[in-house]
């Protein structure tokens, strides 16, 4: 189940990837010189307009967006570890738990990477990339309050936790402004 979950993950970031490398934001500036040409750049795949690719701002969001999924990505890795590790079979409900917080990670990291597509909202970007921080910390804490994670061997949890808060500052640093309206 678990390792399910590393999968979908990973494709989704590298879908995300995928799409930050095509975009080509001056795609569609020569639009204006010829009317007939539009026809002709749509089909090519061109956007004619704003909503089909990334403002700046868009584009500078877009950084801690992947972070964030990789962190997602390292976090179930970490977890499955773990688990496979150190799991122990008469502690179901423990393994259980970690499990099911786990399956809330791939699809919230599916809403934050559908967000980011043009045309971007802010706010929408926010509040997945929130939801998705707040899963991920959620899982951590329950693994390492579980059994398959030995003390001396947990420091990768605070690391993760770090990394995540890091994301997220510079996602509300980013969207501040258009939170405020």
């Amino acid at each position: 189940m678990l390792t399910k979950n590393v999968d979908l993950v990973k494709d989704a970031h590298e879908e995300m990837e995928r799409a930050v490398e095509e975009c080509d934001p001056y795609c569609g500036l020569s639009n204006d010189i010829a009317e007939e040409n539009s026809e002709q750049d749509h089909v090519l795949g061109c956007p004619n307009n704003q909503d089909s690719y990334w403002s700046e701002e868009d584009q500078e969001l877009i950084s801690p967006c992947l972070a964030l999924v990789r962190a997602s990505k390292a976090c179930l890795t970490k977890i499955q570890v773990a688990v496979a590790e150190n799991g122990k079979k008469d502690q179901v409900a423990q393994l259980d738990d970690i499990v099911d917080i786990s399956d809330e990670i791939s699809p919230s990291v599916d809403d934050l990477a559908l967000s980011i597509y043009p045309p971007m909202c802010h706010r929408t970007v926010s509040i997945n990339s929130a939801k998705l921080a707040s899963v991920i910390k959620k899982a951590l804490e329950i693994t390492k309050s579980s059994h398959v994670t030995p003390q001396a061997e947990d420091s990768w949890i605070p690391l993760l936790i770090n990394a995540v808060d890091h994301c997220m500052n510079r996602i509300k640093e980013l969207t501040q402004n258009e939170l405020e309206l």
